[in-house]
């Protein structure tokens, strides 16, 4: 390999070029999403600068500061330039609900290794506790005529509908302690169907759900008079608090706690011997992962402002479980890039690419069956992602890896009395391949 080939690699090692790169990328890219009148590629050239960002060298501190600038100023002003603005601000708001329940899912699943399939329920747990407050469904239960209650609540109800679903997790999880594997599997399989079910009944004898007739006419969140009623204003509350739940995350995944779950993960025997208690780590896995799932359920009530069972099924539990399968078990970043990528495909790319081929249907280009259009075989083309995946990148797209620990003590050099000590008594013996010592 001669000098000139060397050079890039060089130069892209140092942080000033790093940031050349991605400066001169994300402005590129935002000026193409925002002259052409809507472009799939262009919005995904656009986000994918957040991954560029991510493999950097850049300091922790320095890539939150490039990452809230652009997700927070970047995307929003690059999007707001045509008619497809609603669209995109649409398709990075769901990315940021899921995105936030896979991180839920992954602390269950990836740290704690706790197989939910019943992990939607959580999210029907936060949608309904603000649903049923925020409109007069309440008043079916509760006298006194005081429902309604305002959008301004809807930031309390926030907080709210993460501890109800956190103490539905705890609930779920006190009877599942002893069971392992495909049982514990099946529990919360059966778990998430029995959530469904009862709020698909529960409008009699006491309507509180109104069952499958579903609660419509939800308040949309307000601040000061403002009411936040289209998809460029969920974006940011979306953003904000998905932000808040990546720093929480990658805090616990770090802590005392999130070693303790990772523990339980490998072995469950061995971390009991060392002193971890099970019963309070699996509980801690399962609400803290749940609250995440509530909290974004009630944001998905106020943005829809109606919600039935039928959003709530098994289904939705699965492709979250895909997600952080895709992205990487026990990988924030990785779950990040899973779940984006599962909801972009979901939401953009297989409906632009069925559209595109019914127009070349019409035009007699090429004959294409409803049946085999994209947007039909959603489950088909998941499927054989995850055969690929399964095959090719076996641990996601972004692997889990542990941090790097460097104490001093061990990098220190061993003293010399130490070591002649250590290969006079066998301990450590000499190799003939260069006096490597093993």
């Amino acid at each position: 390999m001669n000098a000139m080939e060397l050079l890039p690699k060089k130069l892209l090692s140092r942080p000033s070029a790093q940031a050349v790169v991605l400066i001169a990328y994300a402005l590129v890219t935002a000026a193409s999403v925002h002259l052409l009148t809507k472009s799939v590629t262009a919005f995904l050239l656009l986000l994918a600068s957040l991954l560029l960002l991510y493999y950097t060298s850049f300091s922790n501190r320095t890539k939150w500061a490039a990452g809230a600038a652009l997700i927070f100023l970047v995307i929003p002003l690059a999007t707001s330039g045509g008619p497809a603005y609603q669209s995109y601000m649409e398709v990075a708001t769901q990315s940021g609900i899921y995105i936030a329940m896979a991180l839920g899912l992954n602390i269950v699943v990836g740290f704690a290794g706790l197989l939910d399939l019943g992990f939607v329920a959580f999210f029907a747990i936060g949608a309904y506790t603000y649903g049923i407050f925020s409109t007069a469904q309440a008043n079916h239960f509760i006298p006194g005529d005081l429902f309604p209650l305002s959008g301004s609540t809807f930031w309390l109800f926030i907080v709210i509908g993460g501890f109800m679903a956190a103490l539905f997790g705890v609930l779920l999880g006190l009877p599942v302690l002893r069971v392992k594997g495909d049982y514990l599997a099946i529990v919360t399989l059966g778990f998430g169907e029995i959530i469904r079910i009862i709020f698909n009944n529960l409008e009699k004898p006491v309507n509180i759900t109104n069952g499958a007739m579903g609660i419509s006419s939800i308040a949309p969140p307000t601040a000061g008079g403002y009411a936040f009623t289209h998809p460029n204003q969920f974006y940011f509350i979306v953003m904000g608090l998905l932000v808040l739940i990546i720093f929480a995350v990658g805090r616990f995944e770090h802590s005392r706690l999130g070693r303790s779950w990772k523990a339980v993960r490998e072995n469950e025997i061995a971390a009991q011997a060392m002193g971890i208690p099970l019963i309070r780590t699996k509980l801690t896995a399962f609400a803290i992962g749940a609250s995440f799932s509530g909290m974004m359920g009630v944001v998905f009530a106020a943005k829809q402002t109606f919600i039935d069972p039928s959003s709530f099924t098994l289904l939705e539990s699965t492709t979250i479980l895909v997600m952080v399968v895709l992205g990487g078990m026990g990988s924030v970043p990785g779950v990040i890039l899973g779940a984006a990528l599962v909801t972009i495909l979901n939401l953009q790319v297989l409906t632009e690419v069925t559209n595109w081929l019914n127009q070349l249907t019409l035009q007699g280009v090429l004959q294409v069956p409803s049946a085999l259009s994209p947007s039909k075989m959603q489950r088909f083309i998941f499927g054989a992602i995850l055969i690929l995946m399964a095959v090719f990148r076996p641990n996601g797209l972004i692997a889990s890896r542990n941090r790097r620990v460097d104490p001093p003590h061990l990098t220190a050099p061993a003293p010399k009395a130490v070591v002649s000590s250590a290969v006079s008594s066998g301990t450590i013996r000499g190799t003939k391949e260069g006096g490597m010592l093993r």
